[in-house]
C-alpha cells in the first residue's frame, strides 16, 4: 500500500515536474528568442555604422586626390600640348614621373592618366596602351565621358603589366580644360583584397554577411565577389522581393532596417541594415540570419530536457537541486549573450549608457553615476540633461543637444518609427580644450517594464572631424577649398533661407606680376598676407573660400544693404597695400565684386556669377575698387 502512495506521490510529482518543465522552457525559449532578436537588430545596426563611417574615411584620400590631381595645371598643359609631343620620349618621361611620384608618395596600387585626344593610357610605366571602344575593358572610360559625372568609381581587373590582373576599385576623375572641354581621365586604383579582408573581419566576429552593390543590385565589394564577375545580390541570396525597397533608399543619415522572410520557405528569417554611400554611389547592405541562433537554442532546449528527465527518474530527492541548475544554466545564457553584446559595443563605442525615457530617469546605476558625478544629483533626466550641456557641452551645440536627446523628442521620434538619433558637437572636460564628440542613441520598447528605453553610444570622433577639416581647408591659406565653401554656402542658405547674405569675390590685381617680377616665392607670401588681412576683417565663423590662384570668397550674414557698401569700402582700403619681404616689394591693391542674397539669387551659383560680373565692372573701371550688384 505504501509503495502505491508512493509510487503515486512520485508519479504526480514528476508529472507536476514535467509539466512545469514544459511551461518554464516554453517561456524561457521566447524570451531567449525575442532577446536573441533584439541583439541581432543592434550588432547588425552597429555593424553597418561602423563599416559605413570607415568606409568613407578610407575612400575619402584616394577620391580627394583624384580630384587634386585632375585640377593640376600641369597635366591640363601636357595633355593640351600630347599631340605635339606624342613621340617625345621626355614628354612621356615627364607624365610617368609625375604619375609615379603619387603612387609612390601616397602608397596606391594604382596611379594612372588616359588622353581623351589620343585614347593613350598612361601609368608609372609610361604609355601603356591605347583605349578603344571596340574593347569591352574599356567601358568604363567610354561611359565615363558620356555621363555628366566629375568622377565614378568602378571594379575591374587592373591591365597594366606586372599588375598580373589583380581585381582594384579605381576612382575616376575628369580633367577639363578651357570652356569645361574634357581633356582626360586621371585616377588611382586600390586593390580590392584590402577591402574584402576588411569586411572579413566582421563578418567572422558577428557572424553576418556584408556586401556593397551597386545602382543595379550588382556585387561590387564581398567576401566571395567582385564587381568584375557582374554577381546580383538579391538574385544570388534569393531576396529579389527586397531589391526596390534596398536600392530606393538614398539616405546616407541613417540606416534602413527591417526583418525579411528568407524566400526558400524556411521558417527562419532575416534582418537587414543597409546604409547608402552617395561618396561611392554604392548600398552597403548587412544581413543576419535567425537560423544559426535558432540552431544552438534548439540544441540546449533538447540538451536540458534530457538532463531534467534523467534526474526525475533516478532520484526525486535532488528536485530542487535540478530545478536551481536549471534556473542558473538559462540566468548563465543570457548573462552570456549579455556580454557577448557588451563587449561588441564596447570596442566600437567610448562609453554606453541606458536611460528609462518613459519614467524621465535612469535605467542602471553606472547611468546614474555618470550624471550624479556632473553635479545633477537627484534631477530626473531632462533636467540632468540641461546640467551637463552647461556644464560641458560648447554654447553653440546645447541648444542642438538637449533638443535631440529631450525625452518629448525621443518619445516623438520613437512613435514616428525613428529608433535611432545622432549628434555631433564639441565638449570639454577641463572647461578649456574642447575635442568632438558623437552621440548615437538607439531607442527601443523594454519588454521586461513596458517603457520606452533609450542606449546612448559616446564616442570621440576628434581625429575624424580634423580629418574632415584637413580636406576641406586650403593648406597655404588655410580658407576653404572651393567645393568645402560651396558646400558651407548652400548649408547656410538651405538653413536661413530669408536671411540677408552678402557675397564677396576678392581678386588681386595684376598679380602675374609679383610672380614675374619676384618668383613664386614671393607672390605665395603675398597671398598669405593677402588672406590674412581678409581673415582679420572678418569674424569666426564667417565662410571664407579660395576658389581660384588669387581668387577668393567671403559669404557673411548681414544687417542691411547698406551696411554692405561700408564694408567694402573697408575692405578695398586695408587690401590696398605694400608687400614687403626682405628687399623686395610690390604693390598689391584688389578689385572686388559683391552680390547679395537672397535679391540676387539663393544658390552659390547664381550668387557667384553675378557677383564675379560686379567684379568685371570693377576691373573695367581700372581695378583697385569694389562693385555691388
Amino acid at each position: 500500500m505504501k509503495g502505491r502512495k508512493l509510487l503515486k506521490i512520485n508519479l504526480l510529482v514528476s508529472i507536476i515536474l514535467v509539466f512545469g518543465f514544459i511551461i518554464t522552457s516554453f517561456l524561457s525559449y521566447n524570451a531567449n528568442y525575442r532577446t536573441s532578436l533584439s541583439n541581432v537588430e543592434q550588432v547588425s545596426s552597429l555593424t553597418a555604422e561602423s563599416i559605413y563611417y570607415q568606409l568613407t574615411t578610407m575612400f575619402t584620400r584616394p577620391v580627394n586626390i583624384s580630384l587634386t590631381m585632375s585640377r593640376d595645371t600641369l597635366l591640363v598643359t601636357q595633355l593640351n600640348e600630347e599631340t605635339k609631343q606624342m613621340n617625345n620620349e621626355e614628354y612621356i618621361s615627364t607624365l610617368k614621373n609625375y604619375l609615379e611620384t603619387y603612387r609612390g608618395k601616397y602608397n596606391f596600387d594604382s596611379v594612372f592618366l588616359v588622353s581623351e585626344a589620343t585614347k593613350r593610357y598612361y601609368n608609372f610605366n609610361g604609355v601603356d596602351r591605347v583605349l578603344t571602344e571596340d574593347n569591352p575593358e574599356n567601358v568604363w572610360y567610354y561611359d565615363l565621358m558620356k555621363s555628366g559625372q566629375e568622377y565614378s568609381l568602378n571594379v575591374d581587373n587592373d591591365e597594366v603589366d606586372g599588375a598580373d590582373n589583380a581585381i582594384t576599385v579605381f576612382v575616376n576623375c575628369k580633367i577639363y580644360g578651357e570652356n569645361n572641354k574634357v581633356l582626360g581621365v586621371v585616377g588611382v586604383g586600390i586593390r580590392i583584397s584590402y577591402l574584402k579582408d576588411f569586411l572579413k573581419t566582421y563578418e567572422e566576429k558577428y557572424h553576418l554577411r556584408t556586401c556593397l552593390v551597386n545602382e543595379d543590385g550588382i556585387i561590387e565589394i564581398s567576401t566571395t565577389h567582385t564587381g568584375y564577375g557582374r554577381t546580383d545580390w538579391f538574385s544570388e541570396y534569393g531576396r529579389e522581393s527586397i531589391r526596390s525597397q534596398v536600392l530606393d533608399w538614398k539616405s546616407d543619415k541613417s540606416n534602413l532596417e527591417f526583418w525579411t522572410e528568407n524566400e526558400d520557405n524556411s521558417q527562419e528569417k532575416s534582418f537587414v541594415a543597409s546604409r547608402y554611400i552617395p561618396e561611392l554611389s554604392w548600398h552597403l547592405v548587412v544581413e543576419q540570419d535567425t537560423g544559426s541562433i535558432i540552431g544552438q537554442m534548439k540544441i540546449r532546449l533538447y540538451l536540458t530536457a534530457v538532463i531534467i528527465i534523467g534526474i526525475i527518474i533516478i532520484v526525486l530527492i535532488i528536485i530542487s537541486l535540478v530545478l536551481f541548475k536549471f534556473i542558473k544554466q538559462i540566468s548563465e545564457l543570457m548573462e552570456e549573450r549579455q556580454a557577448i553584446f557588451k563587449k561588441a559595443t564596447e570596442e566600437l563605442y567610448d562609453n554606453i549608457y541606458e536611460l528609462n525615457i518613459t519614467k524621465n530617469g535612469y535605467a542602471n546605476a553606472p547611468t546614474k553615476q555618470y550624471f550624479e558625478s556632473l553635479g545633477a544629483k537627484g534631477l530626473p533626466y531632462n533636467k540632468a540633461l540641461k546640467v551637463v550641456a552647461e556644464k560641458q557641452i560648447k554654447k553653440e551645440y546645447r541648444e542642438g543637444y538637449i533638443s535631440t536627446f529631450s525625452p518629448e523628442n525621443v518619445i516623438k521620434e520613437f512613435e514616428s518609427g525613428n529608433n535611432h538619433l545622432s549628434y555631433d558637437f564639441l565638449i570639454t572636460q577641463n572647461d578649456m580644450d574642447y575635442f568632438w564628440m558623437r552621440i548615437d542613441a538607439y531607442i527601443f520598447l523594454s519588454q521586461e517594464d513596458n517603457c520606452i528605453h533609450m542606449f546612448t553610444y559616446r564616442k570621440n570622433i576628434d581625429a575624424e572631424k580634423q580629418i574632415e577639416r584637413r580636406a576641406s581647408t586650403d593648406e597655404m591659406t588655410g580658407f576653404l577649398t572651393k567645393t568645402a565653401t560651396e558646400h558651407s554656402i548652400m548649408s547656410e542658405l538651405s538653413e536661413k533661407p530669408e536671411d540677408l547674405y552678402a557675397f564677396f569675390i576678392f581678386d588681386i590685381d595684376n598679380f602675374k606680376q609679383a610672380n614675374d617680377q619676384f618668383g613664386h616665392s614671393f607672390g605665395d607670401y603675398c597671398l598669405k598676407e593677402f588672406t590674412e588681412v581678409i581673415r582679420n576683417h572678418f569674424r569666426d565663423g564667417d565662410i571664407l573660400g579660395r576658389i581660384g590662384g588669387d581668387e577668393f570668397v567671403a559669404f557673411i550674414p548681414i544687417p542691411d544693404t547698406r551696411w554692405v557698401e561700408s564694408k567694402a569700402r573697408e575692405l578695398s582700403a586695408a587690401l590696398n597695400f605694400n608687400c614687403v619681404r626682405e628687399e623686395k616689394e610690390w604693390k598689391l591693391s584688389s578689385s572686388i565684386g559683391v552680390s547679395i542674397a537672397p535679391e540676387d539669387g539663393n544658390d552659390f551659383k547664381t550668387l557667384y556669377e553675378k557677383a564675379d560680373a560686379a567684379l568685371y565692372r570693377t576691373k573695367q573701371r581700372g581695378k583697385n575698387g569694389y562693385t555691388i550688384y
